[in-house]
């Protein structure tokens, strides 16, 4: 088991090597693979950017994102001009269904609604929203709603994570009610668990999954 100081130099360390953060701006903090993330940053993508580099550490076992987006005034864009910059972006973007998507947008944060046919859909407007300039946060309301039956759901899930080389089938496990997914088992990183994830929501027709595998210590 790595201990916590070591976690905390690695990732402090990774923190420096993202070339899309700022690490003197970020407070780290370790507590039984744990990592506490602290302090401001000039946009909700370099706060996404941090909190996916603390997860590719091995021995991290949580992340508890409390970084808080403090937009330069350069930065600054009223309600008004994120939400058309945010409609024109899922226009523009190829695997977003533009036509099936709301945007709100309240001080900053967007808020899509809307429905998809696959999570990969509702993934792209995430993505698309997240870089633009004055959007302080994004929460996705993007619903996924084919019809599906459970157990072709799980038999699928099951065989891509077969199919994977980084996991060990094995200590993954798969349960499917309707188009919710539940993974249970526990894996050696963060990444395997990541890994699990992604293939279970590659499978059309899988609406929410509830990922409650485990890092080993």
């Amino acid at each position: 088991m790595r201990s916590d100081l070591e976690l905390l130099k690695d990732v402090t360390e990774e923190l420096k090597f993202e070339p899309s953060v700022d690490e003197k701006e970020i407070g780290v903090g370790v507590k039984s693979g744990v990592v506490t993330l602290t302090g401001n940053v000039p946009s909700f993508a370099e706060k996404f950017a941090a909190e996916r580099a603390v997860e590719r550490v091995s021995g991290v076992r949580a992340v508890a994102d409390d970084l808080q987006v403090k937009l330069r005034p350069a930065n600054s864009r009223s309600d008004t001009d994120v939400a058309l910059a945010a409609v024109n972006v899922l226009k523009w973007d190829m695997e977003v269904p533009d036509d099936k998507i709301k945007v709100k947008v309240v001080n900053g944060w967007v808020t899509l609604e809307g429905h998809a046919e696959w999570h990969f859909q509702k993934a792209a407007a995430e993505r698309a929203v997240r870089f633009l300039t004055g959007v302080k946060g994004v929460t996705s309301l993007i619903a996924i709603s084919p019809k599906v039956s459970p157990t072709d759901v799980m038999k699928r899930i099951e065989d891509a994570i077969k199919r994977s080389a980084e996991l060990d089938a094995k200590r993954v496990f798969v349960e499917a009610e309707g188009s919710k997914v539940t993974l249970r088992g526990t894996v050696r990183s963060w990444a395997e668990r990541d890994e699990a994830e992604r293939a279970a929501w590659a499978v059309r027709g899988v609406s929410d999954v509830e990922d409650r595998i485990t890092i080993s210590a």
